[in-house]
């Protein structure tokens, strides 16, 4: 408070761009860009819950009608309004891919490298002409021009549907080729038997595939089994496809959940789908609302950092405006998600928890990235780290996954840089965790390990703090005042101790989750 405060002498400098708050008169910090379009469209967003789960339930009652049918009709309505007609640049976009996809009948390895390809290129052409003009494309359509719905930048929320639809279509290049290559089959394992039969051998030597009953009763429990359901190839149909895409709860952020999963939720309610689990969640969401908000006006660290006001603080305080960006980054995120999450578990859909673990609560750069953003953890892991080889090729593929993620979040060198520093960090991590782990069962392995974790949290700060908060001249600040001033090097010293006792904290936390039977491996 004493760097982003009234007392702080830099305040001046940031007092404009704060707003008019309604906390005991304070001022609050709505400067952070997307958080700001979430707070002042809060009350909105909740009423279109109720209107959405009611206007389905109402349509249930008068209509016999699929949840996918329902879910296309309303998710291309939703597309509308909140898009306008640049709709129609999503639908171009989103129609090629699935045209791409059907290539694979032909060259299954063409089709995916045509898909990835393009998908990636959209983002670059988003980039550069979301605001092309109907009517500079042909002059009887700058009627078009006219609405673009309630959120003009449709580029933004696309990278999410870029997502779904390379979900959809890599689930079903994956599931054509599980029938064509069981189709290859079949005959040979018909002689086998045969075979096997003139030798005596009793045919309860071959395994039965399990029922359909016990398939769906697998899958209901089980998320990574609902990820490869054998659906029939039929439905994989443009239809679906669209639904998929345009499912309103998930539309503009998430939580991804494959395409695999949405259809399997849609004929199937899951067991943790509960009213009582539901309600509770609702409550723990608008307990987080409140509590961003009480943070927003009392703490100002976004818009010292917008402002670049951090001249003559100690390393103290910048570090403090580093560390609190970082915690409010992660609260901005999670209140989102979570209520997306909160809008699909009223209609029955339960996608994965976006953040599983408190920001502060991370000691390994491997660990966080499968806490933080955990549905895109999941997406990334499934159709990117895995084909290239996973732990095999592990600096490659985790390379090829950071370069996208930073692509995908934003065309900016910046962000490219960043995704790349990660990659550099994880490296001593990787070489640390495989020279220590032998020791396992030596007294002094823990604590090892905790001097490497505090080493882990430091480049965990710095690379985030770079990419998401002070950017390069206050992360050059904050290095020289550490490095080059003894009241610096002193912070440094106790922030080194400071973390060495919270990294013993975390390892217990997870002791006492695997005493309960819990592991989350982050």
């Amino acid at each position: 408070m004493t760097g982003s405060n009234e007392t702080n002498p830099n305040y001046p400098i940031y007092q404009g761009i704060l707003s008019k708050g309604w906390i005991a008169g304070r001022k609050v910090d709505n400067t952070d860009s997307q958080y700001r379009f979430f707070r002042d469209n809060v009350f909105l967003l909740f009423a279109l819950v109720g209107a959405h789960c009611a206007i389905r339930r109402l349509v249930g009652v008068f209509v016999d009608v699929t949840r996918t049918s329902f879910d296309l009709v309303f998710g291309l309505f939703f597309l509308f309004v909140i898009h306008g007609f640049n709709c129609f640049k999503i639908l171009f976009h989103v129609s090629v891919e699935f045209l791409l996809g059907r290539l694979s009948s032909k060259n299954r390895r063409l089709s995916i490298a045509f898909m990835w390809i393009y998908g990636v290129s959209t983002l670059f052409i988003n980039d550069k002409y979301r605001l092309i003009k109907y009517g500079d494309i042909f002059g009887p359509l700058s009627f078009m021009d006219s609405f673009k719905g309630i959120v003009a930048r449709w580029d933004v929320f696309f990278n999410f549907t870029l997502l779904r639809m390379l979900s959809f279509n890599l689930d079903y290049v994956s599931r054509k080729t599980a029938l064509t290559e069981n189709l290859e089959i079949a005959p040979q394992g018909q002689k086998a038997k045969v075979s096997n039969e003139s030798d005596g051998i009793s045919e309860k030597a071959v395994p039965q595939p399990p029922s359909e009953e016990e398939e769906i009763a697998e899958c209901l429990v089980n998320e990574r089994r609902r990820l490869d359901t054998p659906f029939p190839i039929s439905d994989y149909s443009f239809a679906n496809y669209l639904s998929y895409l345009f499912y309103a709860p998930l539309f503009i952020g998430g939580p991804i959940v494959t395409f695999n999963d949405y259809l399997f939720q849609s004929r199937h309610t899951l067991p943790s789908i509960q009213l009582k689990l539901t309600v509770v969640y609702g409550l723990r969401l608008i307990f987080c609302i409140l509590f961003m908000e009480f943070i927003l006006h009392y703490i100002y660290v976004v818009a010292v950092s917008k402002a670049h006001a951090w001249q003559g603080d100690t390393p103290f305080q910048i570090s403090m405006i580093g560390l609190f960006n970082l915690n409010i980054i992660w609260l901005k995120l999670l209140i989102p998600w979570r209520l997306f999450r909160f809008w699909a578990l009223c209609d029955g859909i339960d996608p994965t928890e976006n953040m599983i673990r408190c920001v502060d609560n991370n000691y390994s750069a491997l660990q966080f990235w499968r806490a933080w953003h955990r549905s895109y953890n999941k997406w990334i892991i499934r159709y990117i780290y895995i084909p290239l080889g996973g732990s095999h090729n592990r600096i490659l593929a985790s390379l090829a996954v950071f370069s996208f993620v930073a692509i995908w979040h934003d065309i900016e060198l910046r962000l490219l840089i960043w995704g790349w520093l990660i990659v550099l960090f994880l490296l001593p991590e990787i070489i640390a965790t495989k020279l220590i782990s032998p020791y396992k069962d030596k007294p002094w392995y823990r604590f090892v390990c905790g001097i490497g974790a505090v080493a882990n949290i430091w480049m965990m700060i710095l690379a985030n703090l770079y990419g998401f908060c002070l950017g390069e001249d206050g992360l050059k600040q904050l290095l020289d005042s550490m490095f080059t001033t003894l009241d610096g090097f002193g912070f440094f010293i106790l922030a080194c101790i400071c973390l060495g006792i919270a990294v013993q904290v975390m390892f217990e936390l997870r002791e006492s989750e695997l005493r309960r039977g819990i592991n989350l491996k982050c």
